[in-house]
């Protein structure tokens, strides 16, 4: 079967996934039977592109390059839902910004695919945060799947471990590193910078943003933490219910005292199966230096799944970057066409 693929937002993720999907065709087809043609690309500020025969990557990929547009390719005009129809497009790849209070355009997106039973990845939290349960009766009345890896830890498979990789075992609890950019900072901080000067190299990387109130506050990890409580547990935890401090308090003094005993200061995020229900938070806390989560410096995620059956699973990976997104949605392609 020939997968049809439209992509919604062609920003640095999706570009991504285009360059994976160009470079790695042969090999994708041998090793996993993964065969495909791109039929639609549609983003805000670059256009449309739609060939139902399959889009000329090679040619995209360049004019994107060249002019920061698809301005070398035809055009194509319509609503995004006609478009896709006229596609035929049998899977859609959504990486629209992020909109935490509406899930738009994303969940507009989302919900025109899935209702034509054509099937859905994202790395979008948006529309999960927003509208999961909608969203995932959607996919099931019609027949369609809806896969979502990349919304948490970008391309390291937390959710499909979960789901597959530790199927039978019973969660006690799940505590990680889910945001990057205070990882790093802390990291610095536990080198001898100050916050601000932390801070300043953080943003100047690209790791945070001008305003990095939703990293340094935690509402980014709360944010993860929330999709993760009803994906995995079922448990509806808004984002204001999440027990949250976020480390703008936290000083070189507090993080040098804690290396002296023999720990790690970390902005935690995690659920926990307690006698009055799951308790969902963020939080800094001293991390024993013999925990696997105490060595993980730098902008990297890990999380450690509590188990029944295997003791503490750790899963270390990138939390961010384009290329390892593209490979979220690649993945959930991949499993999804089996």
């Amino acid at each position: 079967m020939i997968n049809k693929i439209a992509l919604a937002g062609c920003g640095n993720v999706g570009t991504a996934l285009l360059e994976i999907l160009h470079d790695k065709k042969d090999e994708l087809k041998e090793k996993y039977g993964f065969e495909y043609e791109v039929v639609l690309v549609s983003d805000l500020m670059k256009g449309v592109v739609m060939d139902a025969e399959g889009i000329d990557l090679g040619a995209l990929l360049a004019s994107i390059d060249e002019t920061h547009t698809f301005e070398k390719l035809p055009r194509a005009e319509g609503t995004f839902e006609e478009l896709l129809v006229r596609s035929g497009a049998t899977v859609l790849a959504e990486c629209t910004p992020t909109n935490l209070k509406t899930g738009e355009p994303g969940l507009s997106h989302l919900r025109a695919a899935l209702s034509r039973g054509i099937s859905v990845t994202t790395t979008n939290k948006g529309p999960i945060a927003v509208a999961f349960d909608e969203l995932t009766a959607l996919a099931e009345k019609n027949g369609a799947k809806l896969s979502y890896e990349g919304v948490v830890m970008s391309g390291t498979p937390l959710i499909d471990m979960m789901k597959n990789g530790i199927a039978g075992c019973s969660v006690l609890k799940l505590e990680g590193i889910l945001n990057g950019t205070t990882n790093f900072m802390l990291t610095k901080m536990a080198e001898g910078a100050e916050y601000g000067a932390a801070l300043a190299e953080a943003q100047s990387l690209g790791y945070a943003e001008a305003d990095p109130t939703g990293d340094v506050e935690g509402w980014d990890a709360a944010v993860k933490v929330s999709i993760l409580a009803k994906i995995l547990f079922g448990a509806d935890i808004p984002v204001d219910k999440v027990e949250r401090t976020g480390i703008t308090k936290i000083t070189p003094a507090q993080i040098e005292e804690a290396k002296k005993n023999g720990r790690a200061v970390k902005l935690l995020a995690g659920l926990a199966n307690e006698k009055g229900g799951l308790r969902a938070y963020v939080a800094p806390v001293e991390v024993e230096a013999s925990h696997p989560l105490a060595s993980i410096n730098g902008a990297a995620n890990a999380i450690t799944v509590s188990t029944d059956n295997l003791g503490d699973v750790t899963l270390i990976g990138p939390g961010a970057g384009r290329r390892e997104t593209g490979q979220a949605l690649l993945g959930d392609m991949i499993r999804m066409s089996r």
